[in-house]
């Protein structure tokens, strides 16, 4: 069952990392995309990257 668990919170985390990534043009950052990708459930925490993180992910 853990094992499960860890296969399926994994899977959201790449999922969200590629959304990101393939959507990084539509946020106001210029840089960092490495960055800003590997470490997004770090940093959904600020409202600033949680609105570009949305931007990148439905692309407004």
């Amino acid at each position: 069952m853990p094992t499960l668990l860890g296969f399926i919170l994994l899977a959201g985390y790449g999922y969200g990392a590629w959304r990101f990534w393939t959507g990084f043009n539509r946020t106001n950052f210029s840089s960092g995309k490495l960055y800003l990708t590997l470490l997004w459930p770090v940093f959904i925490i600020s409202a600033s990257y949680r609105q570009n993180f949305t931007k990148a992910l439905k692309g407004r």
